[in-house]
Formats: structure tokens, C-alpha cells, sequence
């Protein structure tokens, strides 16, 4: 098995530590999810290609904002100009994307109150990250499907995906895959550092499978057998 000093293929700029101050004081493993990226891939593009070179682009950018705690030691972004777009809403600076983490930043949505099961407002970048690699034990693996244009303005298509092994939320795991799938657009500077990211996508489509597991304190069975779990509506699994 890797171990966290031999090189990631996917995130080059793990190799490049320097003194970098890692949130939880050392570099990221990600063995568990580049097997599940390895086993559940749709495409294996070329080495060198384009598509290759933005999939991987992704997933360092995801690391860095997950696992780094000072915007100094980013290598992927240019701290100065970047802002994150989510589903066509006000953009985050570099700042605040670090400061509320990944999930949080990119989970925010206008769904009505009664239909909002996460509320990013009301997580912690600490919380969010613990919610779903609970549910996602494995991790959640990130592919590029296909690539429109080339820089300095890249758009593209991706799937993520990972496997309800955990609890989330309450809501006891279903074991099948999670996944959703969407439209990105991809800004960058002459050194392929971002300056701009777009994400656009349908958070339904993640929050429907992660809801469909039953309620925890709610998987009793009646005398009758009935499941009081199945009378639960789920307003994204209809």
C-alpha cells in the first residue's frame, strides 16, 4: 500500500510541502479515494491531455482549501483575484471559501426552509467536513467527463461520487453509491493558477440519495412490521 510520503499522481502539489501549515499538522491522505477514483472512473483520459491536466487541477485546488490553513502556501489559486460562483450566486474571495471550507461554500442554495436538511449557515468548517466523510467513508471521488474549451477560460462537465456508508445527518447509510454530476467554467492566469471558478449543478440530486436512508431514531418496526422510516417524505426522492 502507498504511504502519505510517496508521490500522489493526482496532486502534484503535495510534493512541493516546503513549510506549509497543514490543518491537521501533516500532508492528506488520499489513497482511499484515488482507489475509488481508480475503481469507479467513467474516463481515463490521456496523460499530459487537457482533461487530464484540469481533472487533477480540481482535485489539488479541492485539497489545498480542505487541508491548508494559510492562503500564503496555496499554489493552485491566485489568492488576490479568485473568487468561487456557486449556481449563479455571489461570489466568494479566497477568504471566505477557506474560512467556511469546500462543502459549505459550494452547498449553499435557495431551496424553501422546509426542504433545506443542510443548512450551511448554521456548519462549521470543522462540522461539515466531519458530516460527510462520515457518510462517505471512501471519500468523494472527482472526475472530469468531458472539456469544452481550453484556457485561459476552460468549461467543463464532471461527476462526483462516493458510496452511503455512513451515517449523515441522522439519516442510517444505504451502501449504494451517491453521486451528482454538473457544469463548471474555470478561469485562469498565465501559470494555470485559478482566478475564477463557476460551479453550476443540482444539489437535489446529492441530497435525495443522502436523505433516502431511513431516520436513526426512526427504523423501529411495528408489530404489523412496517417500517416507520418508509412513511418519512423526502421532498428530492419524488
Amino acid at each position: 500500500m502507498a504511504t502519505r510520503e510517496e508521490r500522489d499522481k493526482y496532486r502534484s502539489v503535495l510534493e512541493d510541502a516546503g513549510q506549509v501549515q497543514w490543518r491537521d499538522g501533516h500532508p492528506p491522505d488520499f489513497n482511499s479515494v484515488n482507489q475509488l477514483f481508480e475503481e469507479g472512473q467513467t474516463k481515463v483520459w490521456p496523460e499530459g491531455s487537457l482533461e487530464e491536466t484540469v481533472q487533477n487541477a480540481i482535485k489539488s485546488w479541492e485539497m489545498e482549501f480542505s487541508h491548508k490553513i494559510r492562503l500564503q502556501d496555496f499554489k493552485t489559486i491566485n489568492p488576490e483575484k479568485f473568487k468561487l460562483f456557486v449556481n449563479g450566486r455571489e461570489g466568494l474571495s479566497a477568504e471566505e471559501t477557506l474560512r467556511l471550507g469546500s462543502y459549505n461554500a459550494l452547498l449553499k442554495n435557495s431551496l424553501p426552509e422546509e426542504f433545506q436538511y443542510y443548512k450551511p449557515e448554521e456548519e462549521s468548517f470543522e462540522s461539515s467536513h466531519d458530516a460527510f466523510r462520515s457518510a462517505l467513508p471512501r471519500g468523494f471521488a472527482w472526475e472530469i467527463l468531458s472539456v469544452y474549451s481550453g484556457p485561459p477560460v476552460i468549461a467543463f462537465k464532471f461527476r462526483h461520487w462516493g458510496y452511503f456508508e455512513g451515517t449523515f445527518k441522522g439519516h442510517a447509510p444505504t451502501g449504494e453509491m451517491v453521486q451528482f454530476m454538473g457544469l463548471g467554467v474555470l478561469k485562469v492566469d498565465e501559470t494555470l493558477r485559478a482566478e475564477e471558478i463557476e460551479i453550476y449543478y443540482d444539489p437535489g440530486e446529492l441530497f435525495g440519495e443522502l436523505l433516502r436512508g431511513p431516520p436513526i431514531s426512526e427504523t423501529k418496526t411495528t408489530d404489523r412490521g412496517d417500517n416507520t422510516a418508509d412513511k418519512q417524505s423526502c421532498p428530492f426522492t419524488h
